[in-house]
């Protein structure tokens, strides 16, 4: 219906009555561009397709490990030495990008080419580089350059130790290092304390001459564990040892049973401990006089009066213990894992003083029997 109202007065009735605040607000509620959502959303694939690529390529990585080189599938990248992560990388390069394989692996570019070129030229480090990592997962990785030296002397390698380091280096065949705090049975004077008879001298000329005993504790998430040993002076041997999950008196008296059973007719050993009360209550005195043994005891606090038996327990827990992951262990399985420890320590660990032979071995070599 036609009134008689143009359409330039309806459009100036409306600037008028609205005004332009109404469209300034509308404005500012208005959703974002298809473009800028395009953009955004992109963006979000991209990085969902860089992190799946990622992910992807460490299982490559993993596989190629088990492929290649032989590894376990549940095998770590951290595990791999530069010689191994080489040849991962060189395999995969047609399959990713070379700057991404080595973040990844956590490897130099400096170190892949020259293990690169190592590999492709024909190392003659190559039997040695074999025969070190070998030994070095074999003996609880504890193994630095000297006694890899001397394994290897034994088998027929001949090498300066320089390049045993060196090569140790590129193999990542690194010993772990950790301290913790030692634990004390220390429960004041309960008794006269024996003189300190070694005055530090932890030196034997024969077996059973001098013996040294302390208690050490392992924390685990399972629980707790005690260890009681008896050490030789004269060879580093561990003549007898017990665990428990208590650190109670039948811990102590129960090493020392076993130590003494080890004696021939004769033998009075020195033994010497710590003023902890393990090594003064009735039971182990009972014991220790029976037998004709002689205390000895450090002076209170001194921990130095019983360094070799002290650096037992270091070695121990550094060879087998620290570093280690024990959350799935049992108090059961990992005392098994200690009393395998010291079995091979007797039998298989080698020691420089002892001409790089074990105690066993350095034994046998004397003719000693026992």
């Amino acid at each position: 219906m036609k009134i008689g109202i143009s359409r330039t007065v309806l459009y100036k009735w409306k600037d008028e009555i609205i005004g332009d605040e109404a469209y300034q607000s509308m404005r500012k509620h208005e959703r974002p561009s298809l473009t800028e959502e395009r953009d955004a959303l992109r963006e979000e694939v991209n990085r969902l397709n860089q992190e799946i690529r990622r992910q992807q390529m460490e299982i490559d990585i993993l596989k190629k490990a088990e492929e290649i080189i032989k590894k376990d599938p549940d095998i770590s990248v951290n595990t791999l030495t530069n010689r191994e992560k080489t040849q991962i990388a060189d395999v995969l390069r047609d399959s990713y990008p070379l700057t991404e394989l080595l973040r990844v692996l956590v490897l130099a570019r400096s170190s892949f080419f020259y293990h690169r070129t190592a590999l492709r030229s024909g190392d003659k480090y190559a039997t040695v580089r074999i025969a070190m990592t070998e030994i070095f997962n074999g003996n609880y990785r504890c193994y630095g350059y000297r006694r890899l030296h001397a394994m290897l002397r034994h088998k027929g390698l001949r090498l300066s130790e320089k390049v045993v380091r060196r090569l140790m280096v590129e193999e990542q065949l690194v010993v772990s290092r950790s301290r913790r705090r030692r634990y004390s049975s220390y429960c004041g004077e309960i008794g006269p304390a024996p003189d300190n008879l070694l005055a530090r001298d932890f030196k034997a000329a024969q077996p059973n001459q001098k013996w040294l005993t302390d208690i050490t504790e392992f924390q685990l998430p399972a629980g707790k564990v005690w260890l009681s040993p008896v050490v030789d002076c004269f060879d580093g041997k561990v003549v007898s040892w017990s665990l428990s999950t208590r650190p109670d008196a039948e811990l102590a008296n129960t090493m020392l049973e076993s130590a003494i059973g080890t004696l021939n007719a004769g033998d009075r050993p020195v033994i010497h401990s710590d003023r902890g009360g393990h090594y003064r209550w009735p039971g182990w005195l009972a014991r220790v006089n029976a037998a004709g043994l002689i205390r000895s005891m450090s002076r209170k606090g001194c921990s130095p009066d019983n360094a070799a038996c002290e650096g037992f327990f270091g070695r121990l827990k550094t060879e087998m213990y620290y570093g280690r992951e024990w959350s799935n262990v049992t108090l059961e399985n990992f005392m098994q894992h200690v009393d395998a420890y010291i079995r091979w320590y007797n039998e298989r660990r080698i020691k420089l003083s002892l001409g790089a032979v074990s105690p066993e071995v350095y034994r046998r070599q004397l003719g000693i029997t026992q």
